[in-house]
């Protein structure tokens, strides 16, 4: 199908597909916001600051993914695993945020 604005043709399927991607990469972009705010109110992160959700790109969402998991899933922290942690994030981050 194929539908007409003026002089712009949008072939239905085209216009399905860009719509189904945008929603995936927003929703993707809210999952990493989120799972990024958990792992700082998980590490009880005082400067969360320094981790905003916007400095990682989606690239990185598998990475954060797990490291998600592995915080949620500890209740008790210490030094030097906090020290990993949020080293790790840090070389995650984007030197050219989205």
């Amino acid at each position: 199908m194929v539908f007409s604005l003026g002089h712009v043709k949008i072939e239905s399927t085209d216009y399905v597909e860009r719509v189904r991607s945008l929603s995936n990469e927003e929703k993707k972009r809210e999952d990493l916001s989120i799972m990024i705010e958990d792992i700082k109110k998980q590490l009880h992160i005082v400067n969360g600051a320094a981790i905003k959700p916007e400095n990682f790109s989606l690239k990185k969402y598998d990475d954060i993914e797990e490291i998600h998991t592995m915080v949620m899933k500890k209740t008790n922290f210490s030094v030097s695993e906090l020290d990993a942690i949020v080293s790790e994030l840090g070389t995650m981050r984007d030197k050219d945020p989205e």
